[in-house]
Parts: C-alpha cells; sequence; structure tokens
C-alpha cells in the first residue's frame, strides 16, 4: 500500500526599514497614534490610504483579525490582518497580512514588526521588518517591495504631519 504525504515548502524573505520622525516625542505619542488608535485616525486623515477598519474576531489584542478596507488611492480594495503582538511597554506592534488582493496566490502571509524608538535627540524612530512568507520557492520582486516601502513612508510622514500640526493629541 502506497501512501502519499504532501508537504508545503515555504520559504521567507525577510526586509527591513527604518524611518525617523525627529520631532515626534515621546515615542509613546507616536506609538498610540500609529498603533493603538490606527483604525481610527488612518481612516480619518489618509482617507485615500485606508478607507475604514473593522476587527472581524476577537477583541482587538493579540489574535484578533481585522479586515481593512483600503481608499480609492489604492490599487486594492482590501487586506485581513492578523494581530501577533503588542507590547505596550516596548512599543512593539506585530501582525500578519493574511488575506486579500493584495496578496498574491504565491505568498502564504506577509508578518510585519514595527518597533518604535527614540533617536539620540530625543524624537521618535520607526523600525519596520517585513517578512514574505511563501509557498514554494517563489521569488518576491523587489518593485513590489519597494511600492509597499513606499506606501508605509508616505502613511508615516501624513501620521507625523498630524502629530505636528495637532500638538496636544495622544499625549
Amino acid at each position: 500500500m502506497e501512501k502519499t504525504i504532501e508537504v508545503c515548502y515555504y520559504t521567507a524573505w525577510n526586509h527591513m526599514d527604518r524611518y525617523s520622525c525627529p520631532d515626534i516625542k515621546p515615542v509613546a505619542r507616536l506609538f498610540k497614534a500609529f498603533v493603538l488608535d490606527a483604525d481610527n485616525l488612518i481612516p480619518k486623515i489618509a482617507p485615500q490610504a485606508v478607507k475604514s477598519a473593522e476587527i472581524l474576531e476577537g477583541d482587538g489584542g493579540v489574535g484578533t483579525i481585522k479586515k481593512i478596507n483600503l481608499g480609492e488611492g489604492s490599487e486594492y480594495s482590501y487586506v485581513r490582518h492578523q494581530i501577533d503582538g503588542i507590547d505596550k511597554d516596548n512599543f512593539v506592534y506585530k501582525y500578519s497580512m493574511i488575506e486579500g488582493d493584495a496578496i498574491s496566490d504565491k505568498i502564504e502571509k506577509i508578518s510585519y514588526e514595527t518597533k518604535l524608538v527614540a533617536s539620540s535627540d530625543g524624537g521618535s524612530v520607526i523600525k519596520s521588518t517585513s517578512n514574505y512568507h511563501t509557498k514554494g520557492d517563489v521569488e518576491i520582486k523587489e518593485e513590489h517591495v519597494k511600492a509597499g516601502k513606499e506606501r508605509a513612508a508616505g502613511l508615516f510622514k501624513i501620521i507625523e504631519s498630524h502629530l505636528l500640526t495637532n500638538p496636544d493629541a495622544y499625549n
């Protein structure tokens, strides 16, 4: 008797970026806006990027599944995120993009870790790591990563600008 076992091999491709927000102090303020209140703030200040966000499962903590409806300025309509970790004391947020038209059928998920740290001048630095988990041996195209990086940088700048023009927000 012959038994067939199907094995899926996953490979990961890693990419790290660093963004500086020298005028946003303290780091906790940026974390509140960029992570803890992102579902409310981003649709208000960047509706072209994110139309709305809704919790599908969970209470907002680890394991929560969110549907992010993307704005008119996006080539995609939605993504689903799963929260993998939130460390409010060390300003670390981990989540995975698990579904949506932004993920091809060759990608299992994209995991992100965002860590906010104080810069030497007292401002904030955003360190973001992306891990692409592919189905099989798939090449991740640099232009795909670059486009995502540019969208993220643009969103960081919008949030930074909002915090600078609203100095009492998220204190």
